[in-house]
């Protein structure tokens, strides 16, 4: 891979993180994220919080809200979304 298309910054890095997580970036894209990564202590930081916060959402099942936490929840979402 040549200098110019390893040049992915932090933010670029931020923005392609979901599909490069979920395999949907182009290979070399892919190639050019995990370059910087690699090279760059934050973004591995916060790509590892990333997938772990992934994983654990995995694992979460569905619930039903009570009735009442439910006509709680929406009475609070009218009021601020006056």
């Amino acid at each position: 891979m040549d200098g110019a298309s390893r040049n992915i910054g932090c933010n670029e890095c931020m923005d392609l993180l979901a599909d490069y997580v979920d395999g949907l970036l182009p290979r070399e894209q892919a190639l050019s994220l995990q370059w910087h990564i690699e090279g760059c202590p934050p973004c591995v930081a916060f790509v590892n919080t990333y997938k772990g916060t992934v994983n654990a959402a995995k694992r979460l099942r569905e619930t039903a809200l009570p009735p009442e936490v439910r006509e709680r929840l929406m009475s609070f979402l009218q009021r601020t979304r006056s």
